[in-house]
């Protein structure tokens, strides 16, 4: 059963950085649907197209295939004064970028200092170049509801939503 629109595809993958250090433990497994649903990088649903079980592929992700390029505009530096007596770097949370109350995104603590706290809307993996190696372990239809909602649902169709 090759991989077509509709199908639910489970990997065995490996993430590196530009620099090959894993971004996953290893052994990491993700499972999506196919068909431009939005569960996985595009252009690596196009290179798993036709596949089917116990192939394999590899692919570099440039900037623009993955989390986007660093955007500069999303690093702000904000007054101490609006944020909890208790915070630390590496902190998430959501947050309004200026003006643009339709695009909130998530933002990580960077810095803190007595008077101010650096936040970044960037992913994390904004800018950087990824390898991502996969092998194809296991296909199957999705279900009608699977296809309604647009997403894999768990054992025996059980979903939160």
């Amino acid at each position: 059963m090759p991989i077509d629109r509709g199908t639910v595809v489970t990997l065995e993958y490996e993430l590196k950085n530009g620099d090959g250090e894993p971004l996953e433990d290893e052994g990491a497994q993700l499972e999506y649907l196919h068909g431009g649903f939005g569960g996985i990088f595009p252009k690596v649903e196009e290179q798993l197209e036709g596949k089917d079980v116990g192939d394999e592929m590899a692919i570099t992700l440039e900037p623009t295939d993955a989390f986007g390029e660093y955007e500069a505009d999303l690093l702000r530096v904000e007054p101490r004064e609006r944020f909890p007596e208790v915070i630390e770097v590496g902190m998430r949370f959501e947050g309004v970028p200026g003006d643009r109350e339709d695009e909130a995104l998530i933002y990580t603590i960077t810095d803190i200092t007595a008077e101010t706290v650096v936040v970044d809307g960037n992913h994390p993996l904004a800018g950087e170049r990824l390898w991502f190696k996969a092998k194809v372990s296991a296909l199957r239809k999705a279900s009608q509801d699977e296809l309604t909602h647009g997403h894999v649902h768990g054992d025996h169709g059980v979903h939160t939503h």
